[in-house]
């Protein structure tokens, strides 16, 4: 495949961060330029926009820093109020005819009326079922009230947004590598997690998204409980996390003046994997129990802040019972961390390369 370069910028908007960056590809994606941008507590909330103009302003100064960024942009989502389902349809070839099916049934799988959604599907496979061949299809809602803060932000910032995605999508297409197939031949379904501001997960069969959740705070959460247990900074909560990490053993990094805060530190991170991890396997065991979802996750990727953290994968898979390997995009700018960028190098190309 010959390189080429995306001029679209993926925008990932983060509750702590906003993160950016602009990709070349020649059979997986790589950084080519890339910015990051702090965000205040309260800009973003749970993955929603609370502050239209504090967000604006950071992507202006974004912007105002790294002249090198192209303005038409592609956003990317994620929050637990966002509603991702399979659907089951008679096959149709007609495109206006599935949508209108599509729409039909997702009244009654949606929760939230469609006149206020914001609603968009993508066929799947066809499947044998005991009523003859059907249709899977992937339907995703959001509030339009929630889509429309994020345009504004980004059109009062002076970009050009090209569209919304959802964030795990563009996680899948910037992780996803070449991987066993079963018996049937088809891709091994794989666990890709993004643990940062949130818990973002999503399980694909190659590149296409089979179930994708929220499950709430991240490492970020694990961070303001550090800062509130030992009167820190968010920005040194943070470091010392990093610092104090799960691999080296307490008493070779522990001094007389700040023992209890990396013991604290230890104690957060141990509890924040119990609970991620927790919360993972919930969402895998909701998945694994829908119908026609019989073949079982095997291996997960690991991005996001936490990826950077010393032994938190390890942690993690002990916590899963599945290998945990992380998963970064290459060429990431001397100084950024590369696990941040994965979901803005996926937003900034609409399919996933094939090598």
């Amino acid at each position: 495949m010959a390189k080429r370069a995306s001029t679209i910028v993926g925008l990932e908007i983060e509750p702590s961060a906003v993160h950016a960056a602009a990709v070349t590809v020649n059979g997986h994606v790589s950084v080519r330029t890339a910015a990051v941008a702090p965000l205040e507590t309260g800009v973003v909330r749970d993955g929603e926009v609370n502050d239209v103009d504090a967000l604006a302003q950071a992507l202006k100064t974004l912007y105002r820093e790294n002249k090198g960024l192209d303005k038409k942009v592609r956003i990317g989502i994620a929050n637990q109020k966002i509603v991702v389902r399979v659907l089951e349809l008679p096959p149709l070839e007609d495109r206006k005819e599935l949508e209108a099916a599509v729409r039909f049934q997702a009244q009654d799988q949606i929760p939230m009326p469609l006149d206020s959604a914001v609603l968009d599907f993508q066929p799947l496979d066809i499947v044998d079922s005991e009523n003859g061949p059907r249709q899977r299809v992937l339907i995703v809602a959001a509030r339009r009230d929630m889509v429309e803060r994020v345009m504004a932000a980004a059109k009062a910032a002076g970009l050009k947004p090209e569209g919304i995605d959802l964030s795990a999508f563009a996680m899948i297409r910037a992780l996803h590598r070449a991987e066993a197939t079963t018996e049937a031949g088809t891709p091994e379904p794989v666990l890709y997690l993004s643990v940062g501001g949130l818990t973002n997960l999503a399980v694909a069969e190659g590149t296409t998204c089979l179930f994708t959740r929220v499950v709430g705070g991240g490492l970020e959460a694990i961070a303001v409980e550090l800062a509130e247990r030992k009167a820190l900074t968010l920005e040194h909560a943070r470091g010392w996390l990093r610092h104090v990490g799960l691999v080296v053993p307490l008493s070779e990094i522990e001094s007389d003046d700040q023992g209890e805060i990396v013991e604290e530190a230890r104690t957060v991170l141990l509890d924040g994997v119990r609970r991620i991890g927790g919360e993972v396997r919930n969402s895998l065991d909701f998945h694994h129990a829908q119908e026609g979802m019989s073949l079982r996750v095997q291996r997960a990727v690991l991005t996001g802040a936490a990826a950077g953290i010393p032994g938190f994968d390890d942690a993690l898979a002990a916590e899963l019972g599945l290998p945990v390997e992380a998963g970064v995009v290459d060429g990431t700018p001397e100084g950024l961390d590369p696990f941040l960028l994965t979901i803005a190098a996926g937003l900034a190309v609409e399919e996933a390369p094939h090598a």
